[in-house]
């Protein structure tokens, strides 16, 4: 790594510096200048020189402050993006946290969900998988907080909600989840669930678009397996829409704050895998009449014919899949289930 000196500009001459140095690196280079009472430094990311602001929610630089504390460069393959404190007020306002309440909290980034919650006398685990970010939330030790670094979608939710709070306890769920993980994430959220019942309610930030897809009805342009599978287990609402500025680095896409509150499925569902298995097929067929659609799906188990099986389930073939609601979903995959052959 070479180093090199530079003019000082006013800003540094204002904080005490005499001098400025550059040490080079392959990605950047960091950026050192003394003050009159310790060493400031910080990473600066090689760019375009047009750009003076992160176009990705994933993408950041380093910044200096005036009291020499270092802040992490926003890792880019972490979809990480930070809210402004007046949304941080509002999402405290939609999840409401009180004493004795305990949360889990997936990507707490710099700890602003995390410390208003434990602030309000709640305990929270929350579930980091940036190294760096989660050693400054421990080092901030504040009460009732516990980090856990790693992968969330390695992880059993349910198994850390049994482990950290003890069994048959039902925890609370927050997140500011990353728009290129969203899906798996809330995936993961509701199979822990099914399985263990093991949450009260989720409060979630998504790209707008996700959230329409997540609170969307039978008809709507955007419904689909998500709806679906969520609806099977909570009732889903939009609670505030976000502009791009409510983050730091500004995202191109709006985003949503979405409050699911887990519940029993208002229809039991009798062969989940075969119930979930019918629903994608159907789905990957949208635009089709159930006729056609159903077809992939009887021709790869070998059962009845589409018409057959439509007939049986009391659905008229001419209609498509994004009509049907989770009663009539259920009809045909009974209807499937008990075919000749299946």
């Amino acid at each position: 790594m070479e180093q090199a000196c530079r003019p000082l500009t006013a800003r540094h001459k204002a904080a005490g510096a005499k001098t400025v140095c550059l040490d080079y690196h392959p990605a950047g280079f960091w950026l050192y200048f003394p003050t009159a009472s310790n060493l400031t430094q910080g990473f600066i990311t090689l760019g375009s020189a047009k750009s003076t602001r992160p176009r990705s929610k994933r993408a950041g630089v380093a910044k200096v402050t005036g009291t020499g504390s270092f802040r992490p460069p926003v890792r880019r393959r972490f979809g990480q993006h930070f809210l402004e404190p007046a949304w941080i007020t509002k999402t405290i306002q939609v999840i409401r946290p009180v004493p004795g309440d305990r949360f889990i909290e997936i990507g707490p980034g710099k700890g602003q969900l995390t410390f208003p919650i434990a602030k309000a006398g709640a305990r929270v685990v929350a579930l980091e998988v940036d190294r760096d970010l989660a050693t400054q939330l421990r080092e901030a030790s504040r009460p009732r907080v516990q980090v856990i670094t790693g992968d969330v979608l390695e992880r059993d939710l349910a198994g850390v909600v049994a482990s950290v709070f003890g069994a048959n306890i039902r925890a609370r769920l927050v997140g500011n989840l990353p728009y290129n993980l969203s899906s798996p994430i809330l995936g993961s959220v509701l199979r822990a669930h099914r399985r263990t019942g093991c949450f009260l309610d989720a409060t979630l930030m998504l790209q707008l678009e996700v959230a329409e897809r997540l609170t969307s009805a039978p008809g709507d342009r955007t419904y689909g397996p998500l709806a679906i599978f969520t609806f099977i287990a909570a009732e889903a609402e939009r609670a505030l829409v976000l502009p791009p500025g409510a983050f730091r680095p500004v995202p191109e896409v709006r985003s949503a704050l979405v409050r699911l509150r887990f519940r029993p499925s208002p229809i039991p569902v009798p062969n989940p895998e075969l119930f979930e298995r019918l629903v994608r097929s159907l789905f990957t067929q949208r635009r089709k009449m159930l006729l056609n659609a159903l077809l992939p799906m009887t021709k790869a188990i070998g059962t009845d014919s589409p018409r057959v099986l439509l007939d049986r389930a009391g659905l008229s073939p001419e209609r498509r899949p994004a009509t049907l609601d989770l009663k009539e979903l259920v009809r045909l995959t009974e209807a499937v289930a008990s075919a000749p052959g299946f």
